[in-house]
């Protein structure tokens, strides 16, 4: 097949969607698919053909340190599209689209919403699913009458002051991911530096109450649970340098759980892919409370990240299935129509 990779865009997880990108690219390249990787977000200058595709499979990133300058990225490019002159261009020639794109435009529905309109075959979920996925406030209505347990919140814009905060509390951006502009808050000094920091990225800020316990992850590829994988950082909370760098978390797949809780974890994230109505895969966040023994749900990632040290790779492979029959199951899923 012809497949066009696309990554980058404008986001703060653009970095992270690069890497992942090219891991893909070179896979499927592997996989004797001929291979186009595109910044879904820069103007594609080269050729508009056949050769804008290639079996070759040298594609290469380096995730630095600390998230992109997004005002310096947008300064590049007059006016203020998303999608870079081009680049849907190459999406008509292919026979699927593989977003790599992680946040932003990549998530929240947009993308999807423009290739369907134009006819054009892509992998994961449909445009209404990554918009209710990626606002958490939303998704944690849906999650609470499936069944779901997530933990209580409000949200806030821009400006505002919540009325009541419950400390400590995790204050984070309503539609990011990679944990970019989340803090952990402990008390009221700290509360108002959390609020700017989240509104650096977004408007619409979500408080909830920090569940103390240990962190999981639960992958689900075409409507079956992979086995969990917990996370446990070195130290401080799974932030966007622990989740990146590599040496700063421990990640143990299958997670250390019985069969009860197995069982009960994959269970609630199974039920969180259908309330949202997910695609072929998703990957579902989740923290065992201490107090109650309860798997805590905090959000539905549609696009989960594909580098080295993403959590669903990881999760696939304790199930039996290497990177490569990853990313062609996904891309297959895509052209047979698969909804789960």
């Amino acid at each position: 097949m012809k497949i066009t990779v696309l990554a980058g865009g404008f986001s703060p997880e653009r970095d992270v969607s690069f890497l992942s990108g090219s891991l893909i690219a070179n896979s499927l390249c592997r996989s004797g698919h001929e291979v186009a990787l595109l910044d879904v977000f820069l103007p594609y200058h080269g050729a508009k053909d056949d050769s804008a595709f290639t079996r070759d499979g040298n594609f290469m990133y380096t995730i630095p340190k600390n998230p992109p300058d997004l005002d310096a990225l947008r300064a590049k490019v007059a006016g203020n599209a998303l999608i870079g002159d081009g680049v849907l261009d190459i999406c008509r020639m292919s026979d699927v689209v593989f977003l790599a794109l992680h946040g932003g435009m990549g998530e929240d529905g947009r993308i999807q919403a423009i290739l369907s309109s134009m006819g054009i075959i892509y992998t994961g979920s449909d445009f209404s699913a990554c918009l209710t996925a990626m606002d958490k406030s939303l998704s944690k209505l849906l999650f609470r009458a499936a069944g779901v347990a997530t933990a209580d919140f409000t949200v806030i814009r821009s400006g505002e002051k919540p009325y009541a905060v419950s400390f400590p509390c995790v204050v984070k951006p309503c539609s990011c991911g990679s944990s970019v502009g989340v803090s952990i808050v402990e008390n009221e000094e700290e509360l108002n530096a959390a609020l700017a920091f989240a509104e650096k990225y977004e408007g619409k800020i979500l408080i909830e109450d920090k569940i103390e316990g240990r962190e999981f992850s639960v992958g689900i590829l075409n409507g079956k649970a992979l086995p969990a994988i917990e996370i446990r950082p070195k130290e401080g909370f799974y932030d966007y340098e622990r989740k990146y760098q590599s040496g700063m978390t421990e990640e143990i797949c299958p997670a250390p759980l019985n069969t009860e809780e197995a069982a009960r974890l994959a269970d609630s994230a199974l039920k969180a892919h259908r309330a949202l109505g997910l695609g072929s895969y998703s990957r579902i966040d989740f923290i065992k409370d201490n107090k109650t023994g309860k798997f805590i749900c905090l959000e539905a990632n549609t696009l989960p990240g594909m580098t080295p040290m993403s959590l669903l790779p990881q999760e696939a492979a304790a199930a039996g299935i290497g990177y490569d029959a990853l990313c062609e199951i996904i891309a297959t899923s895509a052209t047979q129509g698969k909804l789960f």
